[in-house]
């Protein structure tokens, strides 16, 4: 936990909730165990949703697809959403719950390894949320680039690694240090790439938001 326990239910006691069917699809993710975006961060999406109207949305990390159908909801527009799960297990689930939620026709869910699948794809998205394994972000990030349009917004979701960023090398423990490293490596791209405005913000696990910029100055 990144803030304060009490001020983070707080704010989560101003939440008015999701459609029926995301509750249903979150309260079946908690029972099982199975990661979805925490509160904070699904207010999160809903305002930047709001703000933006992207057309066209890519996911990195589908999970049982509670966050794309989250993402479809509340986009005030009719958007196309594509989406990457790597994990077969998964899978089946993630694509039971978009057609319980009727988004058939707008979420194409491509099952593989985003290493392989990101080269793959074509044209330019809006908004790109990445949601996948925290070490893989470096590893993607030259296509995400490719793929985020000018004015196009990046949102990278666990990326303060419930505070071990912060820590010293040597404390991390050794197990976490490759994905601590690459973290630490992802959010220096972000911030010092000439052709990127991004922020870091203490949401949920912490998250990046940046802003593909239209020109680079010489």
């Amino acid at each position: 936990m990144i803030v304060d326990e009490r001020l983070v239910a707080f704010i989560n006691s101003f939440d008015t909730g999701n459609t029926p069917i995301l509750d249903e699809i979150e309260r079946e993710a908690l029972d099982t165990s199975v990661p979805i975006i925490r509160k904070e961060m699904q207010s999160f999406l809903k305002f930047l949703l709001a703000a933006q109207r992207p057309l066209r949305i890519l996911e990195v990390g589908t999970a049982v697809g509670f966050s794309a159908i989250l993402m479809c909801e509340y986009n005030p527009v009719q958007c196309e959403l594509v989406t990457i799960e790597n994990y077969e297990k998964r899978i089946p689930i993630a694509k039971e719950n978009i057609r319980r939620a009727e988004k058939e026709s707008q979420i194409r869910l491509i099952e593989g390894d985003a290493m392989e699948i990101l080269p793959t794809l074509e044209g330019e998205f809006d908004m790109i949320f990445m949601d996948a394994a925290k070490g893989q972000y470096i590893n993607f990030f030259p296509e995400i680039m490719r793929l985020l349009k000018p004015n196009g917004i990046l949102v990278s979701d666990n990326v303060l690694q419930d505070g071990d960023v912060i820590e010293s090398h040597f404390i991390v423990e050794r197990r976490n240090r490759t994905i601590y490293k690459r973290m630490r490596d992802y959010l220096f791209e972000l911030t010092h790439r000439r052709d990127l405005v991004t922020t870091i913000l203490p949401v949920g696990d912490g998250i990046t938001v940046s802003v593909k910029k239209e020109s680079v100055e010489s």
